[in-house]
């Protein structure tokens, strides 16, 4: 077992599961809270994260395939995508990649949003390349929701991540980010009105 990540809720580590390599994310159990309630939430949780991961699929957001579910000991068994995080990706790419990568990022949190799923966690990290196609990981902030206030903090969420992690391109990416989501999603210019106000909000809350 190769611990990937350990998070204050999590752990993601390397498994095999039916002889095939596996990636492994298991809820912590608690300390502080009732074992009852921590046992029932962390199994809610599991639960929900599985079903945005095969939804996702299904609307034609490439996601890890789920192998199996421990509820009991709050595991999700999923296959481990083998690729380049985003992250990396876009720090060493031409502006030709950059835009093409991008517009396509932004098809695929259209179909989420279009189709009444949101991230929770939209960063680059949460994104893999691989053979030309992107993968998003990570549900665990997930949730499922047509709220325009919901998928407007998801897009802004992603626009912070670029801020901070990839400010060099932050316009092209984000141009093409919003292409490709307007592209998908309908109802889009009507999100980005949304996240304008929420980004005005952040901007008053700094002031005061």
């Amino acid at each position: 077992m190769e611990i990937l990540y350990r998070g204050a809720e999590s752990i993601i580590y390397l498994d095999e599961f039916e002889g095939r390599k596996s990636l492994v994310k298991e809820r912590l159990p608690k300390k502080y809270r009732l074992e009852q309630i921590d046992s029932e939430l962390r199994k809610t949780r599991t639960r929900k994260e599985v079903k945005l991961l095969n939804e996702a699929r299904k609307f034609g957001v490439l996601t890890p395939i789920v192998l199996n579910v421990d509820e009991k000991n709050a595991k999700i068994i999923m296959e481990f995508v083998e690729g380049e995080r985003l992250k990396e990706y876009l720090n060493s790419a031409d502006e030709s990649k950059i835009k093409k990568v991008c517009f396509e990022v932004g098809k695929l949190i259209g179909k989420l949003h279009a189709n009444g799923l949101v991230h929770g966690d939209l960063t680059t990290s949460n994104m893999i390349l691989k053979a030309g196609k992107i993968f998003l990981i990570d549900f665990g902030l997930g949730n499922f929701s047509r709220r325009i206030e919901d998928q407007g903090v998801d897009l802004n969420l992603l626009q912070e991540a670029l801020k901070s992690t990839h400010f060099k391109i932050l316009g092209t990416a984000w141009q093409n980010i919003l292409k490709g989501y307007k592209q998908e999603y309908s109802n889009a210019e009507t999100v980005l009105r949304k996240v304008e106000e929420i980004e005005k909000r952040a901007r008053y809350v700094e002031r005061e």
